[in-house]
């Protein structure tokens, strides 16, 4: 039995606890939150203990895991005191917004050697992981081109936006992610982007953009195309293509159920697609957590490392940089 810490309490924590819970070699034995009301009922509900501070939570020797869920700014800090207490690690993404951060935390923890995962979850949709299969298992030959769609239905709070980091390493830093996921062994090494402000003039005062486009180029030359929107009316938009020389294979867009609709107005009517990302992804959540968990009972690295969490942060801020110089990025990973 792993017994875990949880830091953070709010929306997305609260989805972890549940998902903790109910592993049956998991227990949730701690919680921490600077909200306390938000830790109280979180610890009520699962039968665990509100830790008084954060290094109660992430230095107990009852503890073999930590789940950090919390605010970004509070990641490093919390993986670089969890790994020196020798706890295995899941950190939600991104690591941090400040890549010089992100270096600092795998400088202190890189000797540690304790398990470490981020939690990129679209890679464990089996949509989109079936789609990655397809794409190097030569069924649609060779690889050529990637289209990727990710829309959310409605903008996040003017409030929230403000400490996003912008809507690349908030965003789409998903996509890149992915993206990598699909290219396997072969690295992005140049990025172009573009934005535009045209959903909601709160994005106007806080200078960030809600309408964007960003092509990117891998080192063999395939050409990966995402687009992201802050806005999509009918529903949470997540679709996956991937196009090679024998043809092409996409991860489509979920409804509650494969049912169609016919009649005298329309013709292939279909229940709305799925509202958000805990309801549009969540088996994939489920699945990201077992996979960590079989990486630590079998002491082999995770499938999500601190390196694809830096390497995707790398690539948001490449996009920003083109974004702002009008011309494209080179990537560079050192």
């Amino acid at each position: 039995m792993f017994n875990f810490s949880l830091m953070g309490a709010g929306r997305i924590g609260k989805m972890h606890a549940e998902i903790i819970n109910s592993h049956p070699e998991c227990s949730l034995k701690y919680i921490f939150d600077i909200n306390k009301k938000f830790a109280n009922e979180l610890a009520d509900k699962y039968n665990a203990s509100v830790a008084s501070t954060a290094e109660e939570a992430l230095e107990n020797n009852d503890i073999q895991v930590v789940f950090i869920a919390s605010a970004t700014p509070t990641h490093t800090e919390f993986i670089i005191k969890a790994a020196k207490a020798g706890k295995a690690i899941f950190c939600e993404k991104p690591i941090d917004l400040d890549i010089n951060k992100v270096n600092q935390c795998w400088d202190e923890i890189k000797n540690l050697k304790v398990p470490i995962q981020i939690g990129f979850n679209r890679r464990f949709d089996t949509s989109h992981n079936q789609v990655q299969k397809n794409a190097h298992s030569g069924k649609i030959g060779q690889l050529e081109m990637v289209v990727i769609t990710s829309r959310d239905p409605a903008p996040p709070s003017l409030d929230y936006l403000k400490d996003s980091g912008g809507i690349f390493r908030d965003c789409t830093i998903h996509d890149f992610d992915l993206a990598r996921f699909i290219l396997g062994d072969d690295p992005v090494v140049e990025v172009s982007a573009f934005g535009s402000q045209m959903v909601n003039d709160d994005i106007i005062k806080i200078n960030d953009h809600d309408t964007t486009m960003c092509i990117l180029k891998s080192k063999k030359g395939v050409l990966v195309h995402i687009n992201n929107s802050r806005r999509a009316v009918y529903g949470y938009d997540q679709r996956v293509e991937v196009f090679g020389s024998k043809g092409m294979s996409i991860s489509n867009n979920q409804t509650p159920s494969s049912v169609e609709y016919f009649n005298e107005s329309e013709t292939f009517s279909k229940e709305p697609i799925l509202n958000f990302f805990i309801e549009r992804y969540s088996q994939a959540y489920k699945d990201q957590f077992k996979d960590f968990v079989q990486s630590i009972k079998l002491n082999k690295d995770t499938n999500v490392t601190f390196k694809d969490g830096r390497n995707a942060l790398i690539l948001a801020n490449a996009a920003n940089e083109s974004l702002n110089k009008g011309q494209n990025i080179k990537i560079n990973y050192d």
